[in-house]
């Protein structure tokens, strides 16, 4: 039976012996490496909502920020990019700015590749 039989279940029996069952609250629910990184979701409306996306950032987050209340060529939005390109320059993370209306920005350690994957 090659490798991908096995992984994908091809040919022979099964029993219930030949599975594990997982404890959710037990095996996932506990603090560690996946849970140390959150994703968080933030609206742009002026400059006051910077202020929440950088602790966030800070604290070790991720954040998607939706910018469609700014033009892309409007001198707040100008300031407001530069103030969260800093913040992903002194976190050594990363920032991209996705079409005209989201702003990806990474905490320390994450980076964001320019390639899409198809």
């Amino acid at each position: 039976m090659g490798i991908m039989s096995k992984i994908l279940g091809g040919g022979g029996n099964r029993s219930t012996e030949d599975y594990v069952t997982l404890d959710l609250e037990a095996d996932f629910d506990s603090p560690g490496a996946a849970n140390s990184m959150r994703v968080q979701f933030a609206e742009i409306a002026g400059q006051q909502d910077v202020i929440a996306i950088k602790d966030a950032v800070y604290d070790g987050d991720l954040v998607i920020a939706d910018i469609t209340r700014h033009s892309t060529t409007d001198a707040a939005s100008d300031r407001i990019i530069d103030e969260l390109r800093q913040v992903a320059q002194e976190v050594d993370g990363d920032i991209v700015q996705k079409g005209d209306d989201q702003i990806v920005i990474t905490p320390t350690g994450v980076g964001i590749s320019r390639e899409k994957l198809n």
